[in-house]
């Protein structure tokens, strides 16, 4: 499966429709404390840096799964966003559109 954040792959293509994926997170108290800590003094927050980084893996596969259920060929024009959605959680979303490539 080809994932752009461009608009073309160089070929023609169908358009299947846009597909998404994402995953909800919450904040762990651990993980806040330690945070809480490092903050006084600086520095990255490997902790969310980590756990941000599971949550945009899981989200990119699970748009992606997505587009194959569509029988796509690639997702292109991938966008991220991210939003709160209670005190503590937050979402983050993959989506982009599906596409499968022409026949020649």
């Amino acid at each position: 499966m080809i994932v752009t954040t461009t608009e073309q792959i160089g070929c023609e293509v169908d358009i299947l429709g846009v597909v998404y994926g994402n995953t909800v997170r919450a904040k762990h108290l651990g993980k806040d404390i330690l945070a809480a800590l490092k903050n006084i003094v600086g520095g990255e927050l490997q902790e969310y840096t980590s756990m941000l980084a599971d949550a945009r893996e899981e989200s990119m596969n699970r748009m992606i799964n997505k587009a194959k259920d569509l029988g796509a060929d690639a997702v292109v024009n991938v966008r991220f966003t991210t939003s709160q959605t209670m005190a503590g959680a937050a979402e983050l979303l993959a989506y982009g559109t599906a596409v499968k490539f022409k026949d020649k």
